[in-house]
């Protein structure tokens, strides 16, 4: 035993020899690159990694050299030059700054030094690569791989890390970040994203000064649902659509998270991103691997509207479940007839989903449990049986009957949720999140069913499998989770409370994992409560989210222009409803349609006009589907500036573009200006027709705006002129709307 101890220190050794070695070149330059921005990092003499350039690609590649260590203070001190910061800042080091690793040693010591070792670049294919750089402290047997993926074209980065060691114990982990990031400029504004059920997304804009600023949320399993997992970032002044320097960043992770922006006395902004560490100190097990969620970010030089384009492109080509696939429209029934239903009204409601034109009809809450049943939302979550009152024949003859009428089905679960008046509970109450020796509080009376538990994510994989396995052409499932955690404790983990949290989202993505190794084609609706569930880790698995239970169109206005800076229009689901009926159901569905179109009302309460109008969008929808959802996103006028807004979308080729302008609530006699459209050909002519009127009586005068006056139809202009004088696409009256169709000549 002696010798082989004798023989592990003398490798050790010999490994941290190589360590300094390698530490101890100052020229090392390390470039991570897209088509349009460069990160450069620098291992410093005293053998850490720095970051020394963040921002517009450098034409040249021998200007890389200027970014070479410079030596300040002693051997401890960190390198001077442009945008120098730690890029994986260790508590106990020099730096008096917030740190991204804070460990606790076995031998209770609280200091991590990391030291560069190496790197190593993979080219996936010519647009994606991968440099995985390894850090190692020289005292403990601590290792950190910081792993950063770039999407050349898309102009995207994604990090994360990759934290192990193989002291004789373990670990305790009291702060992982995912990443670090430095911008070094005379002033920066942070715009997050806030509210609450129903006013999701609201944006919020401040400039930072010195000191940290801290967004974060700590509620467990609907973690986003008073603020959203994404931020950005103008650089020298507010962040602009159509100009200035802009940084965009989220991060993946369907649970708590935490974004922490802190400049410093010489006024440089270091941005962690990753876990919320609250209540999560982590026990790292020697060999265990601990991968911390992935920070996707990016770097516009021409404001907010390329970023989000950068990342509408990236989604649909990379991160996206189907990303380039096409979205089903839909009826649900739950606006119409809320739990109140059985197979004849059902039937029926299909039949109404065939006249409409839409894909399918979705079945919402409230058609399972038998002992108890589901009559509103105090029973019957977790028995995931159908109710024999209601519906006889079973999912089975929905199925049937969906066909029969010429449309698909889908169906609503909750299957991370138990309500306590449930067989499942009564069955396992060790199953669920609750206290042991404490009143339990119900939010939406329900509560948490306990994922870090193995036999959990098998009951969870097991709703949506059963059901699939009984009806195999069932086309489509909405996935709802309504309540955050609640009443922390696991009785599954006992001892291990404070790794609730990490392994709840974990087991989570392990349900997710076996849907999609087993289902990898079925279409799934992200929901909870609303837009509560958002993030780009959980839509690898989802084909699209629902944004917000608010569906009154002047409000979706608003969550919708919010979400559509990191989501493509083919992610956020819009459903037209009866929420606001003072708006005409012409502006409710043009709103709908600036997303992945639905429809949740009862069509028999519409007048002829109205479902003759109706009908026609939908037809114009599907024809224009692959503009509104795959083409590039312009958000022309913002609903925050003013009484109105406008948004295009234009096709690859550019021959192709949609046009959406809303009169929200004009002024009287307000001064309208002309809306100047972007991303066309300025050397192509193009016809502009309004489509999507509502049907009127023979000798009636169209409402159009000022650009075409009287009933003159389709003008042609040219893209240079759409581009620099614009069209008269707004109107003084209130909530109107006016969609065109804009076609190369």
């Amino acid at each position: 035993m002696a010798m082989k101890k004798i023989i592990a220190l003398f490798i050790l050794s010999l490994f941290f020899m190589n360590v300094k070695a390698l530490a101890a070149d100052g020229s090392q330059l390390i470039r991570i690159s897209t088509n349009e921005t460069d990160l450069i990092l620098n291992v410093g003499q005293n053998g850490r990694l720095y970051q020394k350039y963040f921002g517009v690609k450098l034409i040249n590649e021998s200007d890389l050299n200027q970014f070479k260590d410079v030596r300040r203070g002693g051997p401890g001190m960190p390198p001077m030059g442009v945008n120098s910061g730690e890029v994986y800042q260790t508590s106990g080091a020099e730096d008096y700054y917030e740190s991204a690793l804070a460990i606790t040693h076995v031998d209770g010591n609280m200091t991590t030094y990391l030291k560069y070792v190496s790197s190593d670049v993979k080219n996936q294919d010519n647009n994606v690569t991968e440099t995985i750089i390894t850090l190692k402290d020289d005292v403990y047997p601590v290792t950190v791989k910081i792993h950063y993926i770039t999407y050349a074209k898309e102009n995207i980065f994604k990090t994360w890390t990759e934290i192990s060691h193989s002291e004789k114990g373990a670990i305790l982990m009291s702060r992982y970040a995912s990443s670090m990031l430095y911008l070094d400029n005379a002033s920066y504004y942070l715009t997050q994203f806030d509210g609450n059920w129903a006013k999701e997304v609201g944006m919020h804009t401040q400039k930072l000064e010195f000191g940290k600023k801290v967004l974060d949320t700590k509620l467990g399993s609907r973690a986003a649902m008073m603020l959203q997992p994404f931020f950005e970032l103008g650089v020298n002044a507010p962040a602009n659509e159509q100009q200035g320097e802009v940084l965009l960043g989220t991060i993946g992770w369907t649970g708590n998270f935490r974004f922490t922006f802190e400049v410093d006395d010489a006024g440089v902004l270091r941005i962690s991103s990753g876990i919320n560490p609250y209540a999560s100190i982590y026990d790292l097990q020697p060999g265990e691997l601990f991968n911390t969620p992935e920070f996707i970010f990016t770097l516009s030089q021409s404001g907010t509207g390329q970023a989000s384009r950068n990342f509408h492109n990236w989604a649909r080509n990379y991160q996206l479940k189907d990303g380039k696939g096409s979205r089903m429209t839909l009826l649900n029934n739950w606006e119409n007839t809320g739990f109140n239903f059985n197979e004849e009204i059902l039937s029926g409601l299909m039949k109404e989903t065939k006249e409409l034109g839409v894909d399918m009809f979705l079945l919402d809450d409230g058609w399972f449990g038998n002992k108890y049943p589901r009559k509103d939302d105090h029973a019957g979550l977790g028995d995931w049986e159908v109710t024999h009152s209601k519906l006889p024949n079973g999912v089975p003859y929905l199925v049937k009957a969906a066909k029969d009428a010429g449309v698909k089905f889908g169906i609503w679960i909750e299957p991370e949720m138990v309500n306590p008046k449930s067989e499942l509970f009564e069955k396992h109450p060790d199953w669920v999140i609750h206290q042991p020796n404490r009143e339990t509080y119900y939010f939406r009376n329900q509560l948490v069913l306990d994922l870090s538990n193995p036999k959990v994510q098998d009951h969870v994989f097991g709703v949506l499998d059963n059901i699939m396995t009984e009806n195999p052409n069932l086309a489509f499932f909405k996935w709802d989770c309504n309540s955050p955690i609640t009443n922390i404790y696991s009785p599954y983990l006992k001892t291990k409370q404070n790794e609730l949290y990490v392994k709840y989202v974990r087991g989570l993505y392990n349900v997710f994992n076996r849907v999609k190794a087993k289902y990898p084609n079925l279409p799934i609706m992200l929901c909870s409560g609303g837009g509560a569930r958002c993030d780009y880790e959980a839509l690898k698995y989802f084909t699209e989210f629902w944004a917000s239970d608010d569906t009154d169109p002047i409000e979706r206005l608003f969550i919708q222009w919010g979400f559509s800076q990191f989501f493509p229009a083919k992610a956020i689901c819009a459903h037209v409803t009866d929420w606001n009926k003072t708006t005409s159901i012409k502006f409710r569905t043009d709103v709908a349609m600036l997303c992945k179109l639905g429809f949740d009302m009862s069509l028999k309460n519409l007048t002829p006009d109205e479902m003759t109008y109706c009908k026609t969008a939908v037809a114009n929808y599907k024809r224009l589907e692959n503009i509104t959802l795959d083409g590039d996103m312009y958000r022309l006028v913002s609903p925050y500036e003013g009484n109105h807004t406008a948004t295009m979308y234009v096709g690859d080729n550019k021959n192709k573009a949609v046009l959406y302008a809303f009169d929200i609530h004009p002024r009287f006699q307000e001064k309208m200006m002309p809306v100047k459209l972007q991303g066309l050909d300025p050397t192509k002519n193009y016809k502009i027709e309004e489509i999507n009127q509502m049907p009127r009586s023979k000798g009636d005068r169209p409402m159009m705006p000022p650009m075409m006056p009287g009933n003159e139809g389709p003008k042609i202009y040219s893209g240079d002129y759409l581009m620099k004088v614009g069209l008269n696409v707004f109107s003084t009256m209130q909530t109107t709307s006016h969609m065109y169709e804009i076609t190369a000549e």
